[in-house]
């Protein structure tokens, strides 16, 4: 049995199935601000407890 991964971590095999809710594209993590990143969509969205918010009413834009 294996650890699951701390609230500030996300499991990589998560990410991989995860992908942008505006244009199916992948997501890239950025651990410091702790947000999903689509570069498509030119948005960013949260992680809180180690759980990915996939609102676009959540995310931010990014500039």
């Amino acid at each position: 049995m294996t650890d699951a991964p701390a609230h500030s971590e996300i499991d990589r095999r998560m990410l991989e199935a995860l992908v942008c809710p505006m244009t199916q594209t992948t997501l890239s993590y950025d651990a410091e601000a702790k947000e999903l990143i689509s570069k498509a969509a030119k948005m960013a969205f949260p992680i809180r407890n180690g759980i990915p918010i996939l609102l676009v009413s959540e995310a931010r834009a990014l500039d």
